[in-house]
């Protein structure tokens, strides 16, 4: 089932899932990939502006965990490891929520959401990440912060440039 959906550039493109637009670069992530491998993709969410926020999506379209092969199983937390490394020595991330949905219109991926002091004032849990979202997404859109969001897309690249994926260690 195709849905028109526009870009933040204001350019409007009819898509079946989200997740594979950007896998297969259809559509691009706000500053680019992060990294990239045959079984996963890592950028940045589009939809809400905060530095650090990450999605780590499966090329492959599934919707369920146990759906990954034992390749992809070993690379997932690989790469959920070394994200979090890089969020905390590259962009000084204390305290980050993952969020994995299997009830969604998109494909399997993993929310790597950073907690900042400004997102206290919606509360300390589970239950404020959506008040968080929306505040990002309706008041976090002006030049400083996306200057700053693109920023630490740089800077996440840069510290997945020596990850080493299953694809890698098996040639």
């Amino acid at each position: 089932m195709s849905r028109l959906i526009t870009l933040p550039d204001g350019r409007s493109v009819e898509i079946d899932c989200v997740s594979c637009a950007l896998t297969s670069g259809l559509i691009s992530s706000t500053g680019g990939v992060i990294f990239e491998s045959s079984n996963f993709h890592v950028h940045q969410d589009r939809a809400y502006p905060i530095k650090g926020l990450v999605i780590l999506a499966a090329k492959r379209h599934f919707y369920c965990m146990d759906e990954l092969t034992d390749e992809q199983q070993l690379e997932f937390i690989s790469l959920i490891h070394k994200i979090r490394s890089e969020q905390r020595k590259r962009l000084g991330i204390d305290k980050v929520y993952y969020f994995y949905n299997e009830d969604t219109t998109h494909h399997f991926h993993l929310w790597m959401v950073p907690r900042y002091e400004w997102m206290y004032q919606f509360g300390n849990s589970v239950e404020s990440l959506r008040p968080v979202l929306l505040h990002a997404r309706n008041n976090m859109n002006d030049d400083e912060n996306m200057k700053s969001v693109e920023e630490g897309v740089r800077m996440l690249k840069e510290g997945m440039r020596d990850f080493v994926s299953n694809e890698d260690n098996n040639l």
